[in-house]
């Protein structure tokens, strides 16, 4: 749906697949909507303008979560439950799958760096996990505790990667250049 502020009036749009779950939402430059199907196993785009709805099932039967854009217009997102980074090229169509090295990573949330390195939370281990966008190398940052379970990620402009631990109540500090963490307690 979407709500003009200006005057509260709603507008919906109907997908083509029942039921699929759209989760996460992502713009592209010429305004189309992206969004994960979540419960339907697909990535769908949304025409503002003229409703038109187009889905890209993934390869694998899954759950889409979080997508986002790199400088290049290949969208990637991640599957939790499935174990795997997708990478969908628009102008294609194509969809590749890619697995983190740790079994049950559960990759959740998602943010991309200057350098084309995508950051991701691995919700089912106690790692931040990186890919490199452009030779799909993965690496991995192993955090202090081994009960964290980092869930939400975000990065500020030195290219300092923040996390959000769920399990445990922390907020952490990740140097992707030296690997240090920091962590702090929430009060």
């Amino acid at each position: 749906g979407r709500v003009d502020p200006a005057t509260g009036a709603i507008k919906e749009f109907h997908l083509k697949t029942e039921h699929s779950g759209p989760h996460g939402l992502m713009e592209d430059k010429d305004g189309n909507i992206w969004y994960t199907g979540n419960t339907g196993s697909l990535m769908g785009k949304l025409d503002p303008k003229t409703g038109a709805v187009t889905e890209y099932p993934t390869p694998e039967s899954g759950d889409p979560h979080t997508l986002m854009f790199d400088s290049s217009g290949i969208l990637w997102f991640t599957m939790q439950n499935l174990n795997r980074i997708g990478r969908l090229d628009p102008k294609t169509g194509e969809i590749k799958l890619l697995t983190p090295p740790t079994a049950g990573a559960r990759p959740y949330g998602m943010v991309l760096n200057s350098k084309g390195i995508m950051f991701f939370d691995e919700f089912g281990s106690n790692k931040i996990g990186s890919i490199d966008t452009k030779t799909m190398e993965f690496h991995e940052f192993s955090l202090p505790d081994a009960a964290a379970r980092p869930r939400r990620i975000t990065l500020t402009s030195d290219g300092i990667v923040w996390y959000t631990d769920y399990a445990r109540g922390y907020l952490g500090r990740l140097d992707p250049a030296t690997g240090k963490v920091t962590e702090w307690q929430s009060p």
